[in-house]
């Protein structure tokens, strides 16, 4: 008869004071991490020349129909700056929070994803810096939308940073495309577990929405997309194992607290030892009731296994006796 295997007891929901500090923890790394990797400038030019190039190969070329509809029409272009300036600082952690509370479930593994990828993007901006295309030289025909519109937000003419704090960003940091990638992850979430009809189709349209401002606003190139959803990708394939990875190094914290906790519980102060019969405490009150209470002074103590019938015989032959 085979033996039945034991489902693995289910790991208990999250608390927010708890994912709260380690959200925080990776978005500051992460943020940390884009300030950290600035490549030269040249360089981050050069690879922005080579993937217009390749999209150029490849008859790519959305991004100029776009810049030029959003440079044209402040009507579209002053909306698309707000949403690429404030978007994915807003949606990512409203769907962070509803899954957390809707679908406690599906959390972990939607939060791990998240985070996993975040840190491949943080090394696509390591490996390859780039340029984006409101940076390159004008001649390359794409105008910065973000400082053409830059009286009507909080932006300056470095990106989507409040003014005076350009140097708090890293504006080569262009490739992935974050912002596609977690719009993705949004979308996916949405569409998903969305049970309202206007939550799927906010699945389907974010994401869309998304690619069109950051090539509108010439904030990113076409292939920028493609790479940000391609590191989504490579993150839902890796939340698995690293949420499994995650999980077995807890476990090995827990269990080398306990073992530590059990090495330094005081002892026992009695060491095992016992009282033998009859002994007292010293100090101890002794009840009305004790034999030795009840015997004579000066005299032995009756055996407590006399009968009182045989105590009573015994006095009466005495009294005979004397007789």
């Amino acid at each position: 008869m085979p033996h039945a295997t034991i489902a693995p007891a289910p790991r208990p929901r999250p608390r927010w004071w708890t994912e709260l500090p380690l959200l925080a923890l990776v978005y500051a790394a992460y943020s940390g991490g884009r300030l950290l990797v600035r490549g030269d400038v040249s360089t981050a030019v050069d690879h922005g020349l080579r993937i217009l190039d390749l999209e150029k190969a490849l008859f790519l070329n959305a991004e100029h129909p776009l810049n030029r509809l959003f440079t044209a029409h402040p009507s579209i272009g002053i909306p698309a700056d707000f949403a690429y300036a404030s978007l994915h600082y807003l949606v990512t952690p409203a769907v962070l929070i509803w899954m957390f509370r809707r679908h406690a479930a599906a959390y972990r593994r939607a939060r791990t994803w998240l985070m996993t990828s975040t840190m491949l993007g943080l090394i696509g901006f390591t490996l390859m810096p780039t340029c984006p295309p409101r940076l390159l030289a004008a001649g390359h025909g794409f105008v910065d939308t973000m400082a053409q519109y830059s009286s009507y937000g909080w932006w300056g003419t470095e990106a989507s940073a409040p003014r005076g704090m350009g140097g708090m960003t890293n504006q080569y940091a262009a490739m992935p495309s974050l912002h596609v990638g977690w719009a993705l992850w949004c979308g996916i979430l949405l569409w998903r577990h969305g049970r309202h009809p206007l939550l799927r189709a906010a699945g389907i349209a974010y994401p869309l929405i998304t690619v069109i401002v950051v090539m509108g606003t010439a904030n990113h190139y076409f292939l920028d997309a493609v790479a940000g959803a391609a590191v989504m990708g490579v993150g839902a394939l890796l939340a698995r194992p690293v949420l499994r990875l995650a999980d077995r190094v807890k476990d090995a914290v827990q269990a080398r607290f306990a073992q530590v906790s059990v090495a330094t519980k005081s002892p026992d102060v009695s060491a095992g030892c016992k009282t033998s019969a009859g002994e007292r405490i010293p100090g101890q009150r002794t009840s009305s009731a004790d034999p030795a209470d009840a015997a004579a002074p000066g005299g032995p103590p009756a055996p407590a296994d006399v009968p009182a019938s045989a105590g009573r015989a015994a006095g009466g032959d005495a009294a005979t006796a004397a007789r």
